[in-house]
């Protein structure tokens, strides 16, 4: 996977007026993004898609809540980008009304060490 561009996320058109392309390691940054943001249901083909991170910032904060996007993220992430990343370290953080996921993991393949916090308010 390393060397190759990929269509940057969300779509958009870079400075030439091509289709905006990324690395590697920013490629699967989206796809961690994009798989905590989703809502299971919200795509057509993949009705079990998705962490649904985004509809958990409406329920009651607690340590509960936390718990259980921590589950949602690590689950989802194992089945859908497990032959992309190995997750080394997870927490998920609640308080008042944001949401932070804070994840490290190495991209398979490359060996390469990212941390990503994805944060929803």
């Amino acid at each position: 996977m390393t060397g190759r561009a990929h269509i940057d996320h969300p779509f958009r058109f870079d400075a030439n007026g091509r289709t905006a392309v990324t690395s590697t390691p920013e490629h699967i940054q989206d796809l961690v993004e994009v798989t905590l943001l989703t809502s299971p249901g919200e795509r057509v083909n993949r009705p079990e898609f998705g962490a649904g991170l985004a509809a958990l910032i409406f329920e009651p904060n607690s340590r509960t809540l936390a718990d259980s996007a921590e589950f949602f993220v690590r689950t989802n992430l194992e089945r859908w980008l497990r032959d992309i990343i190995e997750i080394e370290s997870l927490s998920v953080v609640s308080e008042d009304a944001i949401l932070t996921v804070n994840l490290a993991y190495t991209i398979n393949g490359t060996g390469e060490r990212i941390e990503q916090s994805v944060v929803r308010r």
